[in-house]
C-alpha cells in the first residue's frame, strides 16, 4: 500500500472521529452537569465564559418560569431548570441541530421541567409566559434582531419579570440604551475584560 493511500486512509478515520458526540462534564452553580454537543454548535468543547460568567451572578428562584433565548446545546437554560425545579423552562433557537441536542441534553440530565423547540425569535413562543429571560447573545446579531429580541421578551415577562443577558463588553452601551428604551432601566450585574453582564425589570 502506497505511503498516499495510507495518508488517504487515516484523513477518512480521522474525519469519522468527527462525526462522534462529545460529552462536555461541568460543575454549573454548584450543580453537576453533562452536555452532548457537536462540531457546528457555539463552543462545543467547553462551556464558554460568556455563559459560566452570567451563571455565576443570576439569581434565580425555584419557582421561576424561565426562557433561554437561543439556548444552543443548553447550558445556560438546563443549569437554570436545575435550579427553579418548580417551574417550567423553555429553550429556543433558530438552529435545528442545537434543538436536537438541548433535547439530547434534558434527558441525560434528567430534567422534566423543561422544553425545546425552534423559534425564530420568539415567533413561535405562543402566549407563553416567563418571570426570568436570559441570552448569551451573539456579537454579530444585529441591531434590529436584538432590538426584537428585546421588545418579544418585554411582552411575554411577567410584571416584575428580570431578564439578564451577556453580550461582548464592547456592545455594552448599546444594551444599556436598550435595556433603558425598553424596560425604563438598566443594571450593570458584572463587567469583564471580555463579556458584560446585564439585567432589566418589567415594571
Amino acid at each position: 500500500m502506497s505511503q498516499k493511500t495510507l495518508s488517504k486512509n487515516s484523513y477518512f478515520q480521522n474525519i469519522e472521529q468527527y462525526r462522534k458526540d462529545m460529552l462536555i462534564q461541568a460543575e454549573l452553580c454548584s450543580q453537576p452537569m453533562k452536555f452532548a454537543t457537536t462540531w457546528g454548535l457555539f463552543s462545543p468543547k467547553s462551556i464558554d465564559d460568556g455563559s459560566k460568567l452570567m451563571l455565576d451572578y443570576i439569581k434565580v428562584n425555584k419557582d421561576d418560569h424561565c426562557l433561554d433565548i437561543g439556548c444552543g446545546y443548553g447550558p445556560l437554560g438546563l443549569t437554570i431548570a436545575r435550579l427553579a425545579p418548580y417551574g417550567k423552562t423553555t429553550l429556543i433557537d433558530k438552529d435545528f441541530v442545537a434543538i436536537d441536542y438541548t433535547k439530547k441534553n434534558i434527558k441525560i440530565n434528567k430534567l422534566d421541567n423543561c422544553e425545546a423547540f425552534l423559534s425564530n425569535g420568539l415567533d413561535h413562543i405562543g402566549s407563553r409566559q416567563f418571570s426570568l429571560v436570559v441570552s448569551n447573545i451573539p456579537a454579530k446579531v444585529g441591531n434590529e434582531l436584538l432590538s426584537l429580541f428585546l421588545i418579544d421578551a418585554y411582552h411575554h415577562l411577567h410584571q416584575n419579570g428580570r431578564i439578564y443577558v451577556v453580550t461582548i463588553t464592547g456592545i455594552r452601551k448599546y444594551i444599556e440604551r436598550s435595556f433603558k428604551e425598553v424596560f425604563g432601566n438598566y443594571k450593570k450585574v458584572k463587567q469583564g475584560k471580555t463579556y458584560t453582564i446585564a439585567m432589566a425589570i418589567k415594571q
